[in-house]
């Protein structure tokens, strides 16, 4: 009888998480979840006027495609001139020259020896097989202008695969946020808590760190505005710009009267509709690129009267120490169950509760606990 009822719940939550990731404009690892639609066909153009930018975003597949199909066409061109060039100077095989004919290119007799040609022409291999003379002017030309259109076709390919190893936007897959948020008070004010950390030892740079709150809202007019943005700064104990982002990051949103968040509760919380999207601009300190880090909580996603595990601690040899198993774990603490009562009515700023459970996490013990340093 029970796994006869555990179906339909796992097929319901199923549904739910399918549901969320549809409606979530950022997904966790920073993708936006949008599409355009009826982009008239003159505005494709622009793509084919910034062609550079174009190739760089494109997938790695149609990169390798590009760049095979580019060279193979070269030289396949080139060949049929060098075939062209010999023919009209009767070198071919067929074309039975006599044995005191002096050949444009030595030893291209038909269309293969043509294309072999122009690829060891093109890749300056020059097996000394086949060589050019200086019996046909317009042979001189075109290997003239072969190596130089070889030349250009190398330097943009290479380019174009450089760039697409060296994007910014790989050194933001090892930037991380934690999977939940929280809700505790901290420093005598009811905050919202988020943590990042760098998973290279090289620093980031000029980092800056701001959120935007996603919500439909209603005007008084009655118009409904879908993706309202409401700025939501967020602080950490090191400073809010120019941050040193050495070790892992706690960062903390205070919910004050002038915050979004005021108005939610605890039992309100889950069923309210936004989106928290946080954002994390920095410079690498070893390539001096500007990158942006992107992650987004649902409602589900914040956890009220929770507070993350310390994870940096000092070892007996003095070096500091970063437990990334704790990363993303929480542990409950006293927290008032709304932002009005924490604020406005007296003896609810340490309201004993149990918080609102996550199954998702546990809690673990902290080796040598004396020890531990909060960041």
């Amino acid at each position: 009888m029970t796994q006869q009822n555990a179906a339909p719940f796992s097929q319901l939550d199923y549904m739910l998480e399918r549901k969320r990731r549809r409606t979530r404009l950022v997904t966790k690892d920073g993708r936006c979840n949008i599409e355009y639609g009826n982009i008239k066909y003159s505005t494709h153009f622009a793509f084919l006027v910034d062609f550079w930018t174009t190739f760089v975003e494109i997938r790695w597949r149609f990169v390798l495609f590009i760049f095979i199909a580019s060279f193979t066409l070269s030289w396949f061109i080139f060949g049929l001139l060098w075939y062209w060039i010999a023919r009209s100077n009767g070198d071919l095989g067929w074309q039975e020259p006599p044995s005191d004919h002096n050949s444009c290119v030595e030893n291209v007799v038909g269309l293969t020896t043509a294309f072999l040609y122009s690829l060891e022409t093109q890749t300056t291999i020059g097996y000394g097989g086949r060589a050019i003379t200086a019996e046909c002017p317009s042979a001189v030309a075109l290997i003239i202008i072969q190596s130089l259109l070889g030349a250009v076709i190398n330097c943009f390919m290479c380019g174009i695969i450089l760039s697409k190893i060296s994007l910014p936007k790989k050194r933001a897959k090892t930037v991380t946020f934690s999977e939940m948020a929280v809700i505790s008070p901290r420093n005598g004010s009811l905050c919202l808590s988020i943590r990042v950390a760098n998973l290279r030892k090289t620093l980031m740079i000029g980092s800056q760190i701001y959120g935007k709150l996603l919500r439909t809202t209603t005007t008084p007019d009655g118009e409904t505005i879908i993706m309202d943005q409401v700025n939501i700064d967020f602080l950490v104990d090191a400073g809010k710009d120019n941050l040193f982002f050495v070790t892992p990051l706690t960062l903390h949103h205070v919910i004050d009267k002038s915050s979004p968040f005021f108005d939610m509760a605890v039992d309100t919380l889950h069923d309210k509709e936004f989106e928290l999207v946080v954002f994390l601009d920095g410079t690498a300190e070893s390539t001096s690129s500007s990158f942006q880090v992107r992650t987004s909580f649902i409602p589900q996603e914040i956890m009220w009267g929770y507070n993350f595990l310390p994870i940096i601690s000092r070892s007996k040899e003095g070096k500091y120490r970063v437990d990334f198993s704790n990363f993303s774990k929480v542990v409950p603490v006293a927290t008032s169950h709304c932002a009005y009562c924490y604020h406005n009515i007296k003896g609810h700023h340490l309201h004993s509760r149990e918080g609102h459970d996550n199954p998702g996490f546990e809690v673990i013990e902290i080796d040598n606990p004396p020890n531990v340093t909060k960041l």
